[in-house]
């Protein structure tokens, strides 16, 4: 945890007092070990990142002085979509995608997603949530993405898909395509990466009319929570 990421909720004094008596707190005594005295780093949720010092330390609570003054990092300018994955690798995958600064997710349904990959609980706003904030307090950012479900993709793709690659360079992470990824784009991109299946024909069709392009990064066929990163990595 490289930032305590604060709420609203967590204040005792309206701008610049918060308790902790959670998990931040137990994270604080047993992994920082601080004191009363030191200062870490913290950042308001929605808002600014600056430092916290510690007035108070007991058996089950901690009390910061706060103050932000600095904004977080900048955003990437991606718009991911991603075939829904197994529950574990989903939970990875939007952790990775939250550290590296991707504001806007979508979860849709491809022919080779698994129909119970749908019912897992991870997919329960809280438990997406959870993994947002892990990627953030690992990032130092306080900006948490906008994650959206589709789990029909025919409607996705006839319905919002072409709205949302507007003005964007849209990608498809396709193995079995012969055009390599391209590197340091300087626009915004839209990356689709499929399951670990792989697209079927028609998928790549659809998306292809669409104004996608299919690319690959090489001949191994990744796992879907080593493909995020890679791809994002190349493309900013």
């Amino acid at each position: 945890m490289n930032l305590i990421l604060l709420s609203p909720d967590d204040f005792i004094d309206p701008k610049t007092r918060v308790r902790l008596c959670d998990h931040r707190y137990v994270h604080v005594r047993d992994i920082h070990r601080a004191g009363v005295g030191d200062e870490l780093k913290v950042g308001l949720i929605g808002g600014r990142v600056g430092a916290g010092k510690i007035t108070s330390l007991t058996e089950g609570a901690l009390e910061m002085d706060v103050r932000f003054d600095q904004d977080p990092p900048p955003a990437l300018a991606v718009t991911l979509i991603l075939a829904l994955p197994r529950p574990n690798i989903l939970k990875r995958s939007l952790q990775t995608a939250s550290a590296m600064g991707v504001k806007r997710i979508f979860l849709v349904n491809s022919a080779r997603v698994e129909k119970s990959f749908w019912l897992s609980p991870v997919l329960r706003p809280e438990r997406v949530r959870e993994q947002m904030v892990l990627g953030l307090e690992q990032a130092v950012d306080t900006i948490l993405p906008e994650v959206e479900l589709r789990p029909l993709f025919k409607p996705f793709v006839e319905d919002e898909l072409a709205g949302l690659i507007r003005g964007t360079q849209a990608l498809a992470a396709h193995p079995e395509s012969p055009t390599p990824c391209p590197r340091s784009v300087n626009q915004p991109v839209t990356l689709l990466i499929g399951p670990e299946g792989g697209l079927i024909p028609y998928e790549v069709e659809k998306l292809t009319a669409l104004g996608f392009t299919p690319v690959h990064l090489g001949k191994r066929v990744l796992r879907v929570d080593t493909a995020v990163p890679a791809l994002l990595a190349r493309l900013f």
